[in-house]
C-alpha cells in the first residue's frame, strides 16, 4: 500500500540524507537507499507503476540524487580505505612491538631473534596465537629448543600424529603418514635415521611413508602388531628401554583407552607411547591414549605431545588432567582432529604450562 509522497517530503528525505552523508561519510549506502526510495515513491504510482510527476520535477530529483552520489562518494572513498589503512598500520605496529614474528625477504615466517623460551609461554593459554615458530624448508611449522649442552632439537609439525624431529644431524620421524587431510611428500624429506611407530592404525602406520624415508641403516622401532604388518622393525613393548646412542635413550610406555565402550580402539598393552631423551632433553610422545594411571611415572618432561580427540583418545578435560599429572614444560596438543583448540586454550587458562597450538589436526 504505497502511495506517492508530496514533493516537499521527498526533498526533506533528500536533504536529510545529503546531510547524513556529508557528516558521516561511510553511511553512503544508507543515504542512497533513502533517496532511491523517496524518488521512486514520488515518481511512480505503484498501483499501476505509472509516472505521476512531470519532467521538471523529475529533473529536480535526479539532480539532487547525482549531487548526493558525488559528494557522498568522495567522502566514503576517503574515509573507509583510510580507516582500513590506519587499522592495518596499527596491527603491523602492534606485531612489530611484540617482536613475536618476523618475515624474511622470501615471505617466510621466522622466529624472531629476541624470542626465548620464557617469552614463548602462553601463561596458561591466554593467547593461543603463539607465533614463535619458523617454517622449515617444506613449509611446516617448526619449534626449536636447546639441550643442556646447547645442542638444538627441532620439532616439525607435519600433520595429525606425524612429527619430524631433528637433533645433532639426525632425523627422527614419528608415525609418518603420507595422506590424511593433506598429502606429505616424504620422498623429498631427508632420509630418516630413526622411524618410530606407536601402533598399526592407518593414521600412524604407513608402509609407503616408511619406504620413502628409509635408507641403508634406517632404524624402524615399533610395537609388535605394526612390525607384523610391515614385516620388519625392532619391537618394543610397554616398559622396554633402548640406548640408541650414548646420548639417546628411548623408552616405550603404555598408551590405551580406559573409557567404557572405547577400550577396543587401543587395548591396554598393545600400543606404545615413547619417551625420547636427547642429551638429557626429555620428549614424551603419548601416542593414542587417555589419561592413564601410568602417566604418574612420566616425569621431568621438557616437551610433551598429547592427543585430544574422543572417542579415540582424550577429551579436553582429560588432556588437562594428563598435563597436570605429567607437568611438561611445553605441551603440544596433537592428533586433535575436530577438537576446538579455542576450548583447549580456555581450559589451560591459569596454567603455567607453555601451551603451543600447531597444525596437528
Amino acid at each position: 500500500d504505497i502511495s506517492p509522497l508530496p514533493v516537499r517530503e521527498v526533498e526533506s528525505v533528500v536533504v536529510g540524507s545529503l546531510t547524513l552523508t556529508l557528516i558521516r561519510g561511510p553511511p553512503l549506502r544508507v543515504s542512497l537507499t533513502f533517496v532511491g526510495y523517496a524518488a521512486l515513491t514520488h515518481c511512480y504510482d505503484y498501483s499501476g507503476f505509472q509516472p505521476v510527476v512531470d519532467a521538471k520535477k523529475m529533473k529536480h530529483i535526479i539532480s539532487l540524487f547525482i549531487l548526493l552520489s558525488l559528494l557522498g562518494g568522495c567522502s566514503s572513498t576517503k574515509s573507509e580505505p583510510a580507516a582500513m589503512i590506519q587499522n592495518q598500520d596499527a596491527s603491523a605496529e602492534t606485531r612489530a612491538d611484540t617482536g613475536d614474528v618476523k618475515v624474511d625477504g622470501d615471505g617466510k615466517v621466522e622466529q624472531a631473534a629476541d624470542i626465548n623460551h620464557e617469552n614463548d609461554s602462553l601463561a596458561g593459554g591466554e593467547d593461543m596465537a603463539d607465533k614463535s615458530f619458523a617454517l622449515d624448508e617444506f613449509g611446516y611449522q617448526t619449534d626449536e629448543f636447546s639441550t643442556k649442552s646447547g645442542k638444538k632439537v627441532s620439532f616439525h609439525c607435519i600433520q595429525h600424529g606425524s612429527i619430524r624431529i631433528q637433533y645433532d644431524g639426525l632425523e627422527f620421524e614419528i608415525d609418518p603418514v603420507i595422506k590424511l587431510d593433506k598429502t606429505v611428500n616424504y620422498a623429498a624429506f631427508p632420509d630418516a635415521d630413526y622411524i618410530l611407530v606407536t601402533h598399526e592404525h592407518f593414521d600412524h602406520l604407513d608402509p609407503d611413508a616408511i619406504a620413502a624415508l628409509e635408507k641403508s641403516g634406517t632404524v624402524l622401532i615399533t610395537n609388535a602388531s605394526s612390525a607384523k604388518k610391515v614385516g620388519k622393525g625392532i619391537v618394543m613393548a610397554n616398559g622396554d628401554t633402548r640406548e640408541l646412542r650414548e646420548d639417546i635413550r628411548l623408552e616405550a610406555v603404555p598408551a590405551y583407552n580406559t573409557t567404557p565402550g572405547h577400550t577396543q580402539f587401543h587395548p591396554k598393552g598393545r600400543d606404545n607411547g615413547f619417551i625420547l631423551t636427547l642429551d638429557g632433553f626429555r620428549i614424551y610422545i603419548a601416542g593414542d591414549t587417555e589419561d592413564i594411571p601410568e602417566m604418574a611415572a612420566v616425569r621431568d618432561i621438557d616437551v610433551a605431545f598429547m592427543p585430544c580427540n574422543q572417542p579415540y583418545t582424550m577429551t579436553v578435560d582429560q588432556l588437562v588432567k594428563a598435563a597436570n599429572t605429567v607437568r611438561p614444560k611445553t605441551l603440544f596438543p596433537y592428533h586433535y582432529s575436530e577438537t576446538s583448540m579455542d576450548v583447549v586454550v580456555s581450559a589451560f587458562k591459569g596454567s603455567s604450562v607453555d601451551l603451543r597450538i600447531r597444525d596437528y589436526q
